[in-house]
């Protein structure tokens, strides 16, 4: 038995009493009108009363109880509840309550999030059907062309060629960003752990990007003078990857003759936190929490013409989880952007 006195003994100790008194009550009338009053027999006929009314009571309440919370417990049984079905069958109904509402909040949970993922699911791969799309009709379209006689003119041949080539890079670069981020999900891409400095990491990046920002006159440029190298434990390759994605957004992003800004801190004894600012157009606020999705855009017009797989930011939030480190953004619309992201700092 429970710590708690069960309340169907309750109910049948109640009831049993209250039976026994009255049958003790018309006993004593009989026995007072009828016989010699006997304080002793009154007592035992009335213990009697009460103890095997309770035995009646309380196997038919508990056998009422059963048959209805059995029936409860084998419609759940349908629906697989491993928490009912494993333990044994209970009559008592705040243990009964408790039960059905874990049950019903797992269930609420369980069905919010498969909807969650469907949905997820629906745009995912309605995003993945437009980002191939438009580079295969493009590809098609100019090869279309050159069949049906434009490649007999060299000048218009070559210039199809080369613009369908363009489509084909722009289709394997989406594929092998897909086959990275999927590799990064399920767990399969190794990282190459080894000591470098950040600080000439990114300096390479910023000659890599010189040209793409020169375009938009946009400055590269730290924070401050580092003359000193800051070494970090992590993926050379990857932590570059990491920077490109961010210093090309903010790029893609940012206002023409703008800047973007990298900085280095300290964040703890073993951590340091990178920062790429820019001045650029900003998000708003309720598109942050979907930026790392993949495909996602803020652009909800669907232009392309800043190019890219969509699958960049998604990237780089699971080349920084892989690392066990966090990524942070801050963003005020028309204002400008902050990405930073932490990396485990060297003696």
């Amino acid at each position: 038995m429970q710590a708690k006195f069960k309340k169907s003994y309750r109910f049948a100790l109640k009831t049993s009493l209250f039976l026994s008194f009255l049958i003790t009550l018309l006993m004593s009338l009989f026995l007072y009108v009828f016989y010699t009053f006997n304080i002793w027999v009154v007592l035992a006929f009335a213990f009697s009363c009460c103890f095997f009314s309770f035995l009646v009571i309380q196997f038919r309440a508990e056998r009422l109880i059963y048959r209805r919370v059995k029936k409860i417990y084998d419609d759940l049984t349908l629906l697989e509840s491993a928490s009912l079905h494993n333990g044994p069958i209970t009559t008592d109904m705040n243990t009964l309550t408790q039960e059905i509402d874990k049950f019903a909040r797992d269930k609420k949970l369980e069905i919010e999030t498969l909807k969650i993922r469907e949905q997820y699911r629906k745009e995912f791969f309605g995003n993945v059907s437009h980002e191939l799309k438009t580079p295969l009709f493009t590809v098609q379209g100019y090869i279309l062309t050159l069949l049906d006689g434009a490649m007999d003119n060299e000048a218009l041949r070559e210039k199809y060629l080369i613009r369908a080539s363009k489509g084909v890079e722009r289709l394997t670069y989406i594929v092998k960003d897909l086959d990275m981020i999927t590799k990064l999900e399920v767990g399969d891409l190794s990282l190459k752990i080894e000591v470098f400095d950040i600080v000439e990491l990114i300096k390479g990046v910023f000659d890599m990007l010189e040209m793409k920002a020169h375009k938009k006159k946009i400055s590269l440029i730290f924070d401050t003078n580092y003359s000193k190298p800051i070494f970090v434990n992590a993926d050379k390759e990857r932590i570059q990857q990491v920077v490109v994605n961010l210093i090309v957004n903010s790029i893609k992003y940012g206002r023409e003759r703008g800047t973007t800004e990298v900085s280095i801190e300290n964040l703890i004894k073993n951590k340091v936190i990178v920062r790429v600012t820019d001045n650029g157009e900003g998000i708003n606020k309720v598109h942050i929490p979907r930026l790392f999705e993949r495909f996602f855009r803020v652009d909800k017009s669907g232009s392309r013409k800043e190019g890219g797989s969509g699958l960049g930011l998604a990237i780089v939030k699971h080349i920084i989880e892989a690392h066990d480190e966090k990524i942070y953004i801050e963003s005020d619309f028309n204002v400008g952007s902050e990405f930073s992201f932490t990396l485990e700092k060297t003696k």
